[in-house]
């Protein structure tokens, strides 16, 4: 198992800022020679610490202008019927995020599309239709001032 000391969490850091940074260019700043810096990244990656690398896309750029988060109340609280909405959501290409959490709603869902009237019909006939939802909660994202997802 890899240890997550010091310089360990700042190659984690410095690669969560920017994944595409040179390997020399990381070793420099967390202090570690070149060949002992991709050891480690190596390592971390290895362990599946570090899963995967990923982009960061432009909403806008990509026609996509309403974000927001659903909490979704289920009507069954069977290992079934979660099993059946989680499949639903899983072929619902406007949930970005789908979470099963804690307290009074079941799952909590990111969703992100074109706009307000792409909404509607993701909620009326995609979450609308499912047999297992009982309640639906919208919170619409106005801004985001802090958003490290990457």
């Amino acid at each position: 198992m890899t240890i997550l000391n010091k310089i360990n969490r700042k190659i984690l850091h410095e690669l969560s800022l920017d994944g595409r940074i040179s390997n020399t260019a990381l070793a420099e700043r967390v202090g570690l020679s070149p060949s002992s810096c991709l050891r480690r990244v190596q390592e971390l990656e290895r362990t599946g610490i570090i899963q995967g690398y990923r982009v960061i896309l432009n909403n806008a750029g990509l026609g996509i202008g309403f974000t927001a988060y659903i909490a979704v109340g289920l009507c069954d609280h069977t290992k079934a019927a979660q099993e059946a909405f989680e499949q639903s959501i899983m072929a619902s290409p406007e949930v970005r995020e789908c979470h099963n959490i804690t307290g009074v709603f079941e799952y909590l869902l990111r969703v992100e599309v074109s706009d307000l009237v792409a909404y509607k019909v993701f909620h009326t006939d995609v979450l609308g239709t499912l047999p297992q939802v009982s309640s639906i909660t919208t919170y619409v994202v106005m801004d985001s001032p802090k958003d490290e997802r990457a």
